[in-house]
């Protein structure tokens, strides 16, 4: 019986290590066009624990759970526009164009249309993983799951009973509490030239140039002509409200930038240091961030819509777009370029960016403040990219759809609760597996 139980575990073990293999080689390989050495980089990253594992493979998080016979998604013909990688460590800190320091989502790099749930539902699993690797119990994890389900759910209503405006709300230090209030309070006292004072400094001639480290390394001459040339294309993706003077988006240096992000790895990306101004030594000088980016990774799993690629076809402009539909106030640097038949998509580095660290979360009561923004903020993202917005696009409010779709909220919150436990649970196994199978691979 011991030798038939061991061969049944052995068998579900190789046929989903072969599953995993088959994935990553499709996805890392064939879609992002990962060399070894790129991939070696990334898995090493992957392997540092299953949240990161989690954070690195949303790929075969759709895979799986667009598998899953949930009953609580909107209709096909009635999507969300979605954030696409929503994890707790995609909320964070930045400055809007009016000079607030706001908390929100802050990556919009898998920005699509559909149901909301896979947004919610990734974001309890990542809950699950966090909170298990800062050593909360199965029940710890479980109440704060809840926690943010039950905001997120609360904050929909409100938008429905016009309590709230999810085209005006933002989160500042006058309404966010805990953790997030003492990061906003914090940065509300860092000096604009932060960023500057890090990465930069005033060489021989006088001029401002980034400091060389392990991540942040000089171009080639010919990099550097070519994003000077593409910036002229990128004036011109850039909001006519938001538009400067030329001068101002004039190239002082450009640097490329590594070891940021899992899933990112193997996408170019380049620090910018443009004039910004006209001021003594450069202190109003800023950094633009010039990212490569793919297509959606939740594209390949959900219902196709055509409408969508007809509006979005460029991935910059896509990724653009989404920052646009989820946030009020959003960076006055945002545009897009094509450079190397790549699609790159242009923001400013904020000075301001900084998330909530485990290390700040001490009490369950440090957990349940933060998670609650995050699930009004989740909220808040899903009712504004609608109607409000994209009215071709999105010819619904996706409060009411979310509503109608969620139904009897306990049921709901006891449905997505019990799955995102026990997919995390198959995110363990599947990372032991990964573990396993990269060891084999790419470490001999």
């Amino acid at each position: 019986m011991e030798i038939l139980v061991d061969r049944v575990q052995h068998t579900r073990n190789t046929l989903r290590k072969h599953m995993l293999e088959t994935v990553f080689n499709e996805f890392d390989v064939e879609c992002m066009q990962l060399d070894k050495d790129k991939r070696k980089v990334k898995y090493g990253e992957m392997m540092e624990s299953p949240f990161r594992f989690f954070r690195g493979s949303a790929y075969l998080f759709y895979y799986d759970v667009t598998k899953m016979p949930f009953p609580f998604h909107t209709p096909k013909d009635k999507p969300a526009w979605i954030q696409g990688d929503l994890h707790m460590d995609n909320f964070g800190c930045f400055q809007n164009e009016i000079g607030e320091i706001v908390y929100d989502v802050n990556d919009f790099d898998e920005g699509y249309v559909g149901s909301y749930l896979y947004d919610v539902f990734r974001m309890a699993v990542s809950i699950a993983l966090y909170t298990d690797a800062e050593g909360l119990n199965e029940d710890e994890q479980k109440d704060r799951i809840i926690h943010y389900l039950n905001s997120y759910y609360k904050q929909l209503q409100r938008f429905k009973k016009n309590l709230d405006d999810p085209l005006m709300l933002t989160f500042t230090k006058e309404n966010t509490k805990g953790p997030v209030k003492k990061v906003l309070k914090k940065l509300g006292k860092r000096q604009r030239d932060y960023l500057l004072t890090d990465i930069t400094n005033m060489n021989e001639e006088g001029k401002r140039v980034f400091n060389w480290n392990e991540e942040i390394h000089s171009v080639t001459d010919e990099e550097l002509e070519k994003i000077r040339d593409v910036m002229k294309k990128y004036f011109v993706t850039i909001d006519a409200d938001n538009k400067q003077d030329p001068s101002h988006y004039q190239v002082k240096d450009v640097a490329r930038k590594y070891g940021t992000g899992t899933a990112s790895i193997g996408l170019s990306r380049y620090y910018i240091l443009i004039e910004g101004g006209q001021e003594a030594g450069g202190i109003d000088d800023l950094v633009l961030e010039m990212k490569e980016v793919r297509t959606s990774i939740p594209a390949y799993f959900l219902p196709y819509s055509p409408v969508f690629w007809e509006k979005h076809a460029h991935q910059g402009e896509r990724v653009v777009a989404t920052q646009k539909a989820m946030h009020h106030l959003e960076d006055p640097y945002l545009g897009y370029v094509t450079m190397d038949n790549k699609h790159f998509y242009i923001r400013e580095r904020s000075p301001y960016k900084k998330k909530v660290k485990a290390d700040k979360l001490l009490t369950l009561k440090d957990y349940d403040q933060t998670l609650k923004i995050m699930g009004r903020v989740t909220a808040k993202i899903h009712a504004r990219a609608d109607a409000d917005i994209e009215s071709v696009l999105l010819t619904h409010h996706s409060e009411i759809e979310i509503i109608k779709a969620i139904g009897n909220v306990d049921q709901f919150v006891r449905d997505i609760t019990y799955a995102a436990l026990n997919y995390k649970n198959q995110v363990k196994d599947d990372y032991t597996l990964f573990c396993q199978w990269v060891e084999g691979k790419f470490k001999k």
